[in-house]
């Protein structure tokens, strides 16, 4: 087993097959052969609950204090839910849907749901207090057809519920009866292929797709994890994490990494958000970490706070191993800030690694298990997933295969159909490319959604994704996100949401901003060439900001790209106009 030698960390030594095809494409392996994995999710907690029964599973923060359940607790607890949701006659037909963020009660439904073959469905709160038409919801109900719904707080989701005909039932109610032989015997009869979860997606389209997630994916994830990461085993790990659990990313990454290995997992009730990065960063400063999991726009907005204040900063990195960013891709100047305070605080970097893949593959189809000295590396196909690269448009499509990917679509056997190819390998939609094209162990880069690059009237692509994270990175901190336009026409432009709060502390009037964004689009054209594919010329700032309900955005925050040009059309058009308006910035060389 190899080790990252600046760390001292366990990792897996960066190995992979390829197999060659004449057509061009290339199918890649890991040759670490995939190992047995548990039958169930409940199979990892009842061992917890036998070899640390007392050790803190779950904490979250009640009335300023730390609510703690042990291994031995929450087992006990889950059989009780488990049997309050068979008491109301619910199993693989009738689902449970929870409208609430990541708790210990949250977490006592879903596992208990789990535990006797009931399908959870975690739904993103976004959808039922963020949602004007709750569209959303609707459609998610509609294909469901849950046996019962479960949300925190009652009041506050009242109009969602009323919106779908639904009542909540008490947590109350369904720990109320005590475990009998009928949890036993549900449990015995799930198999890696019982549905375990439904993730929802929505795509591009705004319409919710039920991703059907087996026990199988998720234990064997977590399997393809302990190969590559064998350090993870070490000793238990300790987490503070506010990912959403309606979410691939920390309903099964990360609490399922947790829960596998025997960890404790800090409910961190904080967001990338102001205001609320707030509350992550007071629990970061109590509670030191042995690997920290964020999306880009969430290390964004804590390290200010991690820069200024060195007790936070002490206690973050002092029992950390490993720091991890996923669901978007990292600008490179937060890489290289995050490695500055690791090593002021410690004398060396700490791994700043990514891995890649979808609700659909549970998530991890690739991870780094190596040093990496910059961002935007994704790692190699862990053992038993393999990755097909398929030439398309002067890229490399990705698709994958393996135990760790969705059978298909809840109640869509038509999407299910469109979505995996004549060789049953699932079609992700990205686009991949080799770090360094001749050390293939290196990895993979990502390199773009397929579906989001174009062409210019003069033929030449425009790769959206890395042209994204080029402005975001020139232009920051005052961009918090962009859309890059340009499709058919002679040059790229860019729609530009700003950074509220960034533009506030600089003290700039709409005069400076532009004046700061020329600066920035003048700036990344002298770095990346003359190329007119590579960088925008003309931008123009958004007035409204992304609309959940329109389906521009998530409740994490990423930019659907062609929801917000297909809705703000006509703000394309005026940025591309031959005689621009005065609001649009234009960086001439």
């Amino acid at each position: 087993m190899g080790t990252d030698l600046r760390s001292g960390l366990r990792f897996a030594p960066p190995r992979v097959e390829i197999e060659r095809r004449s057509d061009g494409a290339m199918i890649l392996r890991s040759p670490l052969k995939l190992r047995g994995h548990a039958r169930a999710v409940g199979e990892w907690l009842e061992r917890w609950a036998r070899e640390a029964p007392d050790r803190t599973f779950l904490a979250e923060r009640r009335d300023g204090a730390w609510r703690k359940l042990s291994y031995r607790e929450a087992l006990a607890l889950a059989r009780r839910a488990a049997q309050g949701l068979l008491d109301r006659r619910l199993d693989a037909s009738r689902p449970l849907v929870i409208l609430s963020d990541n708790s210990i009660d949250h977490a006592l439904l879903a596992l208990g749901a789990m535990h006797v073959g009931v399908p959870v469905a975690p739904v993103s709160p976004a959808y039922s207090l963020m949602s004007k038409d709750f569209a959303k919801l609707k459609a998610i109900f509609g294909l469901l057809r849950p046996g019962l719904v479960w949300t925190s707080d009652p009041e506050k989701f009242a109009p969602a519920l009323a919106a779908v005909g639904a009542n909540s039932t008490s947590i109350a109610e369904l720990l109320a009866a005590e475990a009998t032989a009928r949890v036993e015997a549900a449990f015995e009869r799930i198999g890696p292929s019982t549905v375990a979860k439904i993730l929802f997606t929505s795509g591009s389209t705004g319409v919710p797709k039920g991703v059907i997630n087996t026990q199988r994916m998720l234990t064997v994830n977590q399997e393809q994890y302990a190969l590559v990461w064998p350090f993870l085993e070490d000793r238990p790990q300790v987490l503070v994490d506010w990912l959403p659990w309606n979410h691939t990313f920390g309903g099964n990454n990360n609490f399922g990494m947790m829960l596998r290995n025997g960890g404790t997992l800090h409910i961190d009730a904080g967001k990338p958000a102001p205001g609320l990065v707030e509350t992550s960063a007071r629990n970061l400063k109590e509670i030191p970490p042995t690997i920290y999991f964020n999306v880009p726009r969430g290390f964004d907005l804590l390290l200010p706070f991690l820069e200024k204040d060195a007790e936070l900063r002490a206690n973050f990195f002092r029992k950390l191993d490993l720091m991890v960013y996923a669901g978007a891709a990292l600008p490179q100047n937060l890489w290289e800030r995050m490695q500055q305070l690791a090593l002021a605080e410690l004398g060396r970097r700490i791994p700043l690694i990514s891995a890649w893949g979808s609700t659909e593959t549970a998530p991890m189809a690739t991870g780094v298990h190596y040093a990496v000295d910059r961002a935007g590396i994704i790692g190699l196909p862990v053992p038993g997933c393999e990755i097909k690269l398929v030439p398309a448009g002067g890229k490399l499509e990705a698709r994958v295969k393996g135990p760790n990917v969705t059978p298909g679509y809840y109640g869509r056997d038509d999407l299910t159909k469109a979505a995996f190819d004549e060789e049953g390998y699932y079609r992700i939609g990205d686009a991949l490319k080799f770090a360094d094209p001749k050390k293939p162990e290196l990895g993979f880069a990502f390199d773009g959604r397929i579906a989001e690059d174009f062409k210019l009237s003069t033929g030449t692509w425009v790769h959206v994704g890395a042209t994204r994270v080029k402005l975001i990175a020139a232009g920051d901190p005052l961009i918090q996100d962009a859309v890059i336009t340009g499709h058919e026409r002679s040059e790229v432009g860019a729609l530009v949401f700003l950074n509220a709060a960034a533009v506030k502390a600089k003290g700039l009037d709409s005069a400076g901003v532009c004046e700061q964004l020329r600066a920035a689009m003048k700036k990344l054209a002298s770095e990346t060439g003359a190329g007119t594919s590579t960088h925008p010329v003309r931008a123009l700032v958004m007035a409204e900001p992304p609309s959940i309900d329109a389906n521009e955005i998530t409740d994490k925050g990423y930019i659907n790209q062609r929801a917000v040009l297909e809705r703000r059309a006509l703000l394309v058009e005026k940025l591309h106009a031959e005689s621009p308006a005065s609001e649009v910035i234009v960086a001439t060389p």
